[in-house]
């Protein structure tokens, strides 16, 4: 015999309407009087019938079993109802319902929910082991596919938001990346729409809507950090060194042109070349220059 291995069918949210629970109040209550005053004339009878006894019985049993079916919703609440295990249908309205007391009601909230996930140690694209931690807003869309299709909605968001993050971090390098490369550092809006976009494939399974998906910790492992903050440093300075020296080029360039336009002095090569080694030394020097003042010539 051949077992059946087919996947199961995708649960679908179907929207139900309930009557409205002040509307029933007043009839149950009114049958509940009717039936306490029968009860009073019955007892009151010299020979009380059995069989009428009985049915006020019944009658007053079944108004209590009636009285199970009111209910309540707050606002962003939903209440799937199932019928001996079939489901109904859910209904969203807030306020106070009544519906068949038989009904298996399930609340689920709808409300706005927040995910702060835990610091994960991965290696990003280039290998480097990095620590990663995401924010990840995200609300119940389909009540049906929350409570049927995932044994625990919020257990599932939590395990994909972790697997995402993970597969997130080994997509892109943490930085340093190629020519316009987009990294984890300065990915940014492109980084965060990355991580949204997976998020909402991987979570419409559970009839959730990702709603906001953001990098809320980004850093280098402990064990590398030092060595990588050391390269960080070395760069920052090159990066300086670099701007101050081509700066102090066009300084240079400007004060020859400026002295030569306007025939201050006349430079040959040798004096052209002292001038422009010491005004280098003047405006690349970390510290301050002290001036020497020549009484003879560039020559003796």
């Amino acid at each position: 015999m051949k077992s059946d291995s087919s996947p199961s069918s995708q649960s679908t949210e179907r929207s139900i309407s309930t009557p409205n629970g002040w509307l029933m109040l007043p009839v149950l209550i009114a049958v509940l009087g009717g039936i306490a005053y029968r009860f009073y004339a019955l007892i009151n009878m010299p020979n009380p019938s059995g069989a009428q006894l009985l049915l006020i019985i019944l009658a007053f049993a079944a108004a209590m079993v009636m009285l199970k079916g009111f209910f309540t919703l707050q606002p962003n609440e939903a209440c799937v109802l199932l019928l001996f295990g079939e489901y109904r249908g859910t209904e969203r309205t807030a306020g106070f319902h009544w519906t068949n007391p038989f009904y298996t009601r399930r609340r689920i909230s709808l409300r706005t929910r927040n995910l702060n996930s835990e610091r994960l140690k991965v290696n990003d694209k280039r290998g480097n082991p990095i620590e990663i931690g995401a924010v990840v807003v995200w609300r119940v869309r389909d009540t049906a596919q929350a409570l049927f299709d995932v044994e625990s909605c919020a257990d599932y968001v939590n395990i994909q938001s972790e697997s995402a993050v993970r597969h997130l971090a080994s997509s892109y390098s943490y930085d340093h990346g190629e020519d316009n490369e987009t990294t984890l550092r300065n990915g940014g809006e492109e980084v965060s729409e990355a991580l949204q976009v997976e998020l909402q494939e991987r979570l419409s399974k559970a009839g959730v809507e990702v709603q906001e998906a953001r990098i809320a910790h980004l850093a280098y492992a402990p064990e590398i950090a030092q060595a990588m903050l050391r390269r960080q440093q070395a760069e920052a300075i090159i990066a300086a060194r670099t701007k101050i020296v081509h700066g102090a080029v066009s300084m240079v360039e400007m004060a020859l042109k400026e002295l030569s336009d306007k025939n201050v002095v006349t430079f040959d090569d040798e004096r052209r070349a002292a001038m422009v080694s010491n005004l280098l030394v003047v405006l690349c020097g970390e510290t301050e220059v002290s001036p020497v003042i020549n009484t003879g010539t560039l020559y003796h």
